[in-house]
């Protein structure tokens, strides 16, 4: 996947697109919601480029992202 012209990749600049969608939710609430979109619309390369860079330290995704990519850990996964 190609980076963003910031050095952004297409993964962490998407997510946080959509966390700026539910910036009015509480944290957990719209962390589920995006997990929930993430689980339905990404490819999976998609998905797994966001948890790769997660379990690299998870820079630069918004804190909404953030909570968003934990949930999509597999469990038992850190």
């Amino acid at each position: 996947m190609s980076e963003q012209m910031d050095g952004t990749p297409p993964h962490v600049r998407l997510a946080n697109d959509i966390a700026a969608q539910f910036t009015h939710r509480p944290l957990d609430e719209a962390a589920e919601a995006i997990a929930a979109h993430v689980r339905a619309f990404w490819e999976p390369r998609m998905r797994t480029a966001l948890l790769e860079h997660l379990s690299a330290g998870g820079a630069g995704l918004d804190p909404i992202a953030l909570r968003a990519a934990e949930l999509l850990r597999p469990a038992g996964v850190r």
